[in-house]
Parts: structure tokens; sequence; C-alpha cells
């Protein structure tokens, strides 16, 4: 297990990481999660050991890390890092011998993942000659080309097709299959959303909610409602009850407050629009995102 327990990170008169706790069990991928400077890249760089904190501590397995943790530990940063000029089999066995592994160990494995995720055929080509999308395939095997037990993933879907985001995704999944301990940072809150079975909010270094997925969405409560219809809907957005409506071209999405009954709205709408269908949902984890980010900045 990974524990981060009662962090902060000050940068002059900047508190980037305020006093956060969290656990990461193995076998569970964890969803870090936050707007753009709200305090996970500070936060992994400190797990990773690449900045100090200014108090709190890191510990794995009941142990405070060290050098012996960096060894176990694979990182995929959001800005990759490849030496372009390079050839793609001696980039990948340069990160496998940083880890410690031997050269002839590296060399099989390097040419396993390579087989692995299709890339064989490019193991003597320049990192630079490579698509965009297998350049990050490159990156990704070298963050578990070592098998680490512990696997920091910085947006790792970003530059994939549909395609290549399913090989990855389910080599994730694989991984967890095999007890890794793996944190998910990432933008994509329906992939987030498939992944994660844990989930911390951080925002301008704070924690703004965490907890299991399932129990969060129980905490934001089912007063979501998608209604396909026919007439104009834009009515719904002036209803006392309504927090946010989304119209898309055939449905809508509706958010009610928490003290709003769902069957005494439908009775109000159907007055004015004709209704094909009615349904509560849970609420989805982008809708709990912007809803607690906007109340931790205080716009709701």
């Amino acid at each position: 297990m990974l524990e981060v327990i009662n962090l902060v990170k000050e940068f002059n008169n900047t508190t980037a990481v305020n006093n956060i706790s969290f656990k990461v069990e193995p076998g569970k991928i964890f969803g870090l999660l936050g707007p753009n400077g709200a305090g996970k890249t500070t936060t992994i760089r400190i797990i990773l050991d690449i900045l100090k904190p200014s108090s709190g501590e890191i510990k794995f397995s009941g142990k405070k890390i060290d050098q012996n943790f960096q060894n176990i530990t694979g990182y995929l940063p959001e800005e990759r890092g490849l030496y372009k000029k390079n050839k793609v089999f001696s980039v990948i066995c340069y990160f496998a011998e940083l880890k410690n592994i031997e050269t002839k160990k590296a060399h099989q494995l390097t040419d396993f993942w390579l087989k692995k995720l299709n890339m064989f055929e490019y193991r003597n080509r320049k990192v630079e000659e490579l698509s965009k999308g297998n350049q990050q395939k490159i990156q990704f095997i070298t963050a578990i080309v070592h098998n680490p037990n512990v696997l920091i993933l910085d947006e790792p879907f970003s530059g994939f097709d549909p395609i290549n985001q399913q090989e990855i995704k389910e080599l994730i999944l694989a991984l967890v299959n095999e007890g890794k301990t793996i944190i998910l940072s990432t933008h994509q809150m329906e992939l987030a959303e498939k992944l994660c079975s844990e989930i911390f909010l951080i925002n301008k270094g704070l924690e703004v909610i965490s907890g299991n997925l399932n129990d969060v969405k129980r905490k934001f409560g089912t007063k979501n409602i998608k209604i396909e219809y026919n007439g104009d809907a834009t009515f719904i957005n002036e209803m006392d009850e309504v927090v946010h409506l989304d119209l898309y071209q055939n449905y809508a999405e509706v958010q009610l407050k928490q003290e709003a009954y769902p069957t005494n709205f439908l009775r109000k709408i159907v007055e004015r629009i004709e209704i094909n269908n009615f349904s509560v949902l849970e609420p989805t984890l982008n809708r709990i995102f912007i809803d607690a980010v906007s109340k931790s900045k205080g716009e709701l």
C-alpha cells in the first residue's frame, strides 16, 4: 500500500499542496483528479522524490520511501520525454537499465514488450521517425518495462486513437489484476469513471472529495434526469428546482436540487413537451468533477 500522509508543499508564498492524505491499495486504480494547477503534478513529483515536501511523508508498505522505491516505480509523465534521435530498442533498454535491470535482461524485456504492443517492426527505427501514437506506446513501455510494483500514469491516453486507447486500457487492467498499485491522473472523466475504484479530487492544493467511486456517487445523490422528448425544452433551465441543464440533439440531462422530487418535475414538464423517455440517473464522474470544483471555488 502507498500512503500519502499530511502532505504539504510550499513554493515561496504559495501552498501548492495543502495537508492532503490518501491511501492507494494494490490491485486497484486510484484516480488523482483535478483541474489544471490543482496540485496533482506536484503531488506526483513528491511521491517520486523529484520534489521534497515542506512537511508530511510518503510511505510504501509501511516504510518511508527511499532509493529502492524508485526502482520498483514506473512513471508515465504528462510531458513525454524520449530521446528522439536514438533507436527505439536502445531507448527502452536504457530506461530499463536505469531501474537496475541487467543488460541482457533489458534486451529480452524490450523485445517482449515491443512484440506485445505490435511495435517490434520499429525496434531499429529512430524514435522521431514514429507517429505520435507509436511514440506514446514507446513511452508507455519505458514506464512498465522493469515490471514496477507502483505505476503512476499521468494522462496515459492522450495521443491515442480509439483502437490503441482500448489496447492500453486492457493492459492497465491486466497490470491491476497482477496486484500493481496504480495512480491514474487524467482529465478524461469518462475513462476515469470506467477504470478507477477510488478517487481523490484536489483543487488549489486542497482535498475536495475522495473515497470509493460508488460511495461518492451516492453522496451526490440521484437527482440527475435524462429526458428524451419532442418540442422546445429550453424553459427547463428557468425552473426553480433545476440546478443545471444540458441540451443535446435528441435528449436533455437535468440536475435537480436535492430537495426536488423527480415525479413532481415530470408532471410540470409533460404539460409543455412530449416525453418519449424519462429516467433517473446516477451522477457521472464528469458532473461530480464540475460541481465539486465549482463549489470549491465558491461559484455555487
